[in-house]
């Protein structure tokens, strides 16, 4: 089987596999993140076949919809991938970037595994939690858990373990602080900098819009 006919297959598994998944986790988050790989990819010396399987399967099973079991991804992957005889060495490679891609586990310094396809893939998945459509993925999730949008009152927790990231019911506006607004300064390419730059511009664009909103002021 071709790498050509492999990624489409597993286009059509993931599309298949969330098909009712939660707004900002669903199959054209995806393809959004896969999107931003290539875009990203053509500017690196990688593995685009890797950053490819590893895009369109990052999200296959978050943890978040899983009670918090981070195992179930990157099982559903391996099992995938060698139900269509992909290459050893590339099952392992796509399996680690699934499991080392999430800012939570940065708070916790779980840095056992790094590589060019992962920074790429990474820096994909980090563009889409940031600018407009960011902004829309995070309160779509505020709304989906019945979070409040805001509450003056409850301050952002900026120095939060990977367990209190994972168990936070914080208000939707604190994400911003928590996690939205230190993207940019996570990114590992040079052109995932480079858009990261314009989205965050544009998250705190929007952070004073809503404060004087709220307050009444315009």
């Amino acid at each position: 089987m071709s790498q050509e006919e492999i990624i489409n297959k597993t286009k059509a598994f993931v599309k298949d596999t969330l098909l009712n998944a939660e707004g900002g986790h669903d199959w054209f988050h995806v393809l959004r993140v896969y999107n931003n790989a290539l875009l990203i990819a053509k500017n690196e010396t990688v593995d685009g076949f890797v950053v490819a399987l590893g895009a369109l399967l990052h999200d296959i099973a978050d943890s978040k919809f899983y009670d918090g079991d981070e195992s179930v991804g990157p099982k559903m992957a391996r099992e995938f991938l060698f139900n269509l005889n992909v290459d050893s060495l590339v099952i392992e490679h796509v399996v680690n970037i699934i499991k080392h891609i999430s800012f939570k586990n940065s708070l916790s310094g779980e840095t056992t595994f790094t590589s060019k396809e992962l920074k790429v893939v990474q820096d994909a998945d980090r563009l889409d939690a940031i600018g407009a459509i960011g902004i829309a993925r995070c309160f779509n999730y505020g709304g989906f858990k019945n979070r409040p949008m805001f509450d003056p009152s409850i301050a952002p927790n900026l120095n939060m373990t990977k367990a209190e990231y994972k168990n936070s019911t914080a208000p939707t506006i604190n994400h911003f602080y928590e996690k939205l607004l230190l993207l940019k300064d996570k990114m590992n390419t040079a052109t995932g900098k480079k858009i990261a730059s314009k989205r965050h511009n544009y998250m705190l664009e929007f952070l004073d819009q809503f404060y004087n909103e709220w307050d009444g002021k315009c």
